[in-house]
């Protein structure tokens, strides 16, 4: 039996936003870009990683703990590009406006969960779409995306997921859900 389980927090995604956000990735075809599969599309809060399994009651716990203290907020997509450093990028991923409450959210989660939490903490809201292949030179020139219509991501509850690392892409299964404010 397994020791540990890898774990992170996070909202999952509207189909119709994960659809809108795919076919962007139309205009970054590249060799060395890996696509993240639809099913793995998901809104960061906090990477917990490996936790004891004996642990995950109480990290199940913190959540919910954590989760009734915050009202459904609803973000704004601002543009799809080249992440997160722009000289050195690795990924391209879905940026959303600054929201106060999603950063109140990966806060509190990131207090109740780090084991030694950050001092500071900088949290941007995004979904990665995809990531540079460590085996061929990272692509250069590649665009900024905005949308035509505004893309909104309503985030009405999160969830506790499970990433079991695999090839070509991890596996993510989501655990158990936690609606906010309740």
């Amino acid at each position: 039996m397994k020791d540990t389980i890898r774990l992170f927090t996070a909202a999952v995604l509207p189909q119709d936003l994960k659809t809108e956000l795919q076919g962007q990735l139309l205009q970054f075809q590249d060799p060395a870009i890996r696509l993240v599969p639809a099913q793995n599309l998901h809104l960061t809060l906090y990477f917990i990683g490996n936790a004891p399994v004996q642990q995950l009651s109480g990290i199940k716990h913190k959540i919910q703990q954590v989760v009734r203290q915050h009202a459904p907020f609803t973000l704004t997509f601002e543009r799809t590009e080249p992440g997160p450093k722009p000289a050195h990028p690795r990924l391209v991923w879905a940026r959303f406006a600054p929201h106060p409450q999603f950063e109140a959210l990966s806060h509190d989660l990131t207090q109740a969960l780090a084991e030694q939490p950050p001092a500071k903490q900088k949290a941007i809201p995004h979904v990665t779409l995809a990531r540079f292949r460590k085996d061929k030179p990272a692509p250069k020139g590649l665009p900024t995306l905005n949308s035509e219509k505004p893309l909104l991501l309503p985030v009405s509850e999160i969830a506790l997921w499970q990433s079991e690392l695999a090839a070509p892409h991890p596996i993510y299964t989501v655990l158990e859900s936690y609606p906010l404010g309740r």
